[in-house]
């Protein structure tokens, strides 16, 4: 028997979403130290009540920090009612809530952490991300490797993985595709794939100056998702994190095969939740999004 944590990244973000978490110890003071490091009020942008330049939850540079803070909050209070993992994992951003989760680094960290590597994301644009589902796989891979300036940027599952690269390209391997649905995603650049190398080679450089602790649960990284608790390999893996692909259909597998039989979702939304559901026989789920979960 094993446990499981596994933490939600992009897209799982809603406005309200804070609510939930407020009355948690210590959480107005995060939400203030956030704002002061973006220089804009996180609580209100959650809550839907911002304006002006920067107001929107689903910019990136506002999802960012705002599900960190969010997912960080739900891990300390797991942890002060004495509960634990025995392996932790994260999609996309998620993987640094996951990181803050196993030890590696505090708060503070993470949160000046995603402000960086949301701005470098949103910063680099000009590129598509689409989502297909319920495709032959041989036939996706043989268009992608036939295919120059597109790769799965999230492997999510067998029957659901997301597109990345440049917009010519990820329209035509999509629009060839047999597959039951194409979803073109609202989202200002590619995404896990090279067209973040500047974005990438300039978060490598930030992180060389941030200390990782060795983690104190395993960590399944994106760009590897075998159980790693050594910090400087956790890092290496974070450098290449946003020009590699999300391979989470792998991270799910990799759960089952290490005995997990339960495997709990931190955050808001349950989009982990149901491809756990649908891929790994005998692996219970749950969510946990507001203090009301944790029984408080």
């Amino acid at each position: 028997m094993g446990n499981a944590w596994v933490f939600p990244g992009q897209g799982s973000q809603k406005v309200g979403m804070a609510a939930g978490v407020l009355e948690l110890p210590g959480a107005r003071e995060r939400f203030q130290s956030a704002s002061e490091l973006l220089g804009r009020d996180l609580l209100a942008i959650c809550n839907g009540e911002a304006s002006g330049d920067l107001s929107d939850l689903n910019d990136t540079r506002n999802t960012q920090p705002a599900l960190f803070v969010v997912e960080s909050l739900l891990v300390d209070a797991l942890k002060a009612q004495g509960r634990s993992a025995d392996v932790v994992a994260g999609h996309s951003l998620g993987e640094l809530v996951a990181l803050y989760a196993a030890g590696v680094f505090d708060a503070g960290t993470g949160l000046q952490l995603m402000k960086t590597r949301s701005e470098l994301m949103a910063a680099a644009g000009g590129g598509a991300m689409t989502a297909v589902m319920g495709f032959d796989r041989a036939e996706l891979e043989a268009l992608v490797n036939a295919t120059e300036g597109v790769v799965i940027a999230n492997d999510n599952s067998s029957a659901q993985v997301v597109l990345s690269g440049s917009p010519e390209a990820v329209e035509a391997v999509s629009g060839q595709l047999k597959c039951k649905r194409a979803i073109p995603l609202a989202v200002s650049g590619a995404f896990h794939s090279p067209f973040m190398a500047q974005a990438a080679s300039a978060f490598a450089t930030e992180l060389e100056s941030v200390p990782f602790k060795d983690a104190v649960i395993p960590v399944l990284s994106n760009t590897d998702p075998s159980p790693e608790t050594r910090g400087a390999a956790l890092k290496e893996r974070l450098r290449s994190q946003m020009t590699t692909g999300v391979r989470w259909r792998e991270t799910m597998e990799r759960l089952s095969a290490d005995g997990m039989t339960t495997a709990v979702e931190i955050g808001p939304g349950n989009v982990l939740s149901g491809l756990i559901k649908r891929s790994c026989e005998g692996i219970t789920t749950a969510q946990i999004s507001t203090m009301d979960d944790l029984g408080l």
